[in-house]
């Protein structure tokens, strides 16, 4: 059922073809400390602020099985890196997560599963960046501290830090981890990718926790009829009962 996100995926990564974009080590980047917990970068204390000024700030993780899509775990940038950024800026993080469906499992599980590798970012705290996250209005900005950057914080080590994180998880195969600063780039057409995701993820769950449901009457019945493998899902749930 992974290919839920695909086209979704392909649709995301045909916005970048025309840019020009840096590929980042993985591993040989070295490390950069976690912190441990969650910290307050004042505003005395930032240099400046990803996604700031009501910016583009859009976070996101799509979910695949396909090693076309994600064939190893990759760290990309598009725009300026931390180091040379002077102001607030327009920023992106997507995640392209390849995972094996046999662990990710069905029903509950999978719904689970998906909620548990989209909260990794809860759970990892690099000093000197302050993930500003909010669910309800589907915004990522991120506090840069001026002392973080003197030490060398870049996107190389935080791209690092997510691909450990991500590891953690034994249903992931691969991570492709793609962070946009550009300020010409078509970020409301990214947005709408993302918006299209989590509508895929809700409707996975709507299925689940209500198998009888009318599909003519269901909010989610364009995002089913859009998405290849949706209308699978409901009718083996509701075979399943």
């Amino acid at each position: 059922m992974m290919r839920l996100y695909d086209e979704v995926i392909h649709e995301s990564l045909h916005l970048l073809e025309t840019q020009s974009g840096k590929k980042l080590r993985t591993e040989a980047a070295g490390s950069w400390k976690d912190i441990g917990k969650e910290s307050m970068i004042l505003r005395s204390e930032m240099a400046y602020e990803l996604g700031g000024d009501n910016l583009p700030a859009i976070g996101s993780q799509m979910l695949t099985a396909d090693a076309v899509l994600v064939s190893g775990d990759e760290i990309w940038l598009y725009g300026k890196d931390l180091p040379q950024i002077r102001k607030n800026t327009a920023f992106a993080r997507l995640a392209l997560v390849r995972v094996k469906e046999d662990i990710m499992g069905e029903g509950d599980a999978l719904y689970n599963q998906i909620r548990r590798l989209e909260y990794t970012k809860y759970h990892m705290y690099p000093e000197g960046y302050m993930m500003r996250i909010s669910a309800a209005s589907e915004r990522e900005m991120v506090r840069i501290g001026k002392d973080a950057l003197r030490k060398g914080l870049d996107f190389e080590k935080i791209g690092n830090m997510f691909l450990r994180a991500y590891h953690k998880n034994p249903a992931v195969e691969a991570v492709k981890l793609i962070f946009l600063t550009m300020e010409d780039f078509p970020y409301r057409e990214l947005e709408r990718q993302v918006k299209k995701a989590e509508q895929i993820t809700r409707a996975i769950d709507h299925i689940l926790k209500d198998i009888a449901m009318n599909c003519q009457s269901c909010s989610l019945k364009q995002i089913c009829d859009e998405v290849e493998g949706m209308r699978e899902l409901h009718f083996g749930a509701v075979q399943a009962q």
